[in-house]
């Protein structure tokens, strides 16, 4: 498919199916004036995400990557009002910008924002009894360090809790055999990975920059001897 036509239907899917109101606009607006903000999140992903959130009855989120907060507000505003979503990064300045947006939407109080390597956030989570506890967890971060992150949030995950993971296809360079660097290498490995893994049902989706969904089994399938 061209990249015009591409560009057509991800447009015309926008235009029939993105409810995003002014807040969640102005955060998206006030993102794309910073030189990063290729890494913001589409649109209709944060609302996928708000989606997942609530189509599980999520009360428990954990979320590996702030940036300025867009998929953080879309996914707090789809807990009830007693529900936690736990946020990693390691730039204040970045998840300032998302703040005052969160207060406004009224979400404030559900989101536990960690200020340092999300390792640290994720290992202290572990060590504080909460594996098995989390409903859902979304991971967009440095790339280099998606494996760990992965085994760190399905331990977190209650059987049935789901995973998502984004930019799996790495603006298709995890497709191109000659094309290598280490965070394509480190897609491509666990991409792979995922896909012999017992542990959890798989679905890898080529929307957006490839998202892939994972789902925790209750008990690890074992193949027929």
């Amino acid at each position: 498919m061209a990249t015009g036509e591409l560009d057509e239907i991800e447009q015309y899917v926008v235009d029939v199916s993105l409810r995003e109101d002014d807040i969640a606009r102005e955060l998206r607006m006030a993102t794309m004036q910073l030189l990063a903000h290729g890494m913001l999140a589409p649109p209709a992903e944060g609302q996928l995400l708000g989606f997942l959130v609530g189509l599980i009855s999520a009360t428990t989120v954990v979320e590996v990557g702030t940036f300025t907060g867009y998929s953080t507000l879309a996914m707090a505003r789809a807990l009830p009002a007693h529900g936690r979503l736990i946020t990693c990064d390691v730039s204040a300045e970045w998840a300032d910008i998302g703040r005052p947006f969160w207060v406004r939407a009224g979400v404030s109080d559900r989101i536990q924002l960690e200020l340092r390597p999300a390792v640290e956030t994720l290992d202290a989570l572990l060590a504080d009894g909460a594996a098995g506890t989390v409903d859902l967890a979304f991971i967009d971060a440095n790339k280099d360090s998606y494996s760990v992150y992965y085994e760190r949030c399905l331990e977190l995950l209650r059987p049935g809790g789901l995973l998502v993971l984004d930019n799996v296809l790495w603006s298709g360079r995890v497709a191109r055999p000659g094309f290598s660097d280490p965070d394509t290498d480190a897609l491509r490995t666990l991409n792979a990975a995922l896909r012999d893994d017992k542990r959890v049902e798989l679905s890898m989706l080529p929307v957006f920059d490839g998202v892939t969904l994972a789902y925790k089994r209750a008990t690890v399938v074992t193949e027929p001897r």
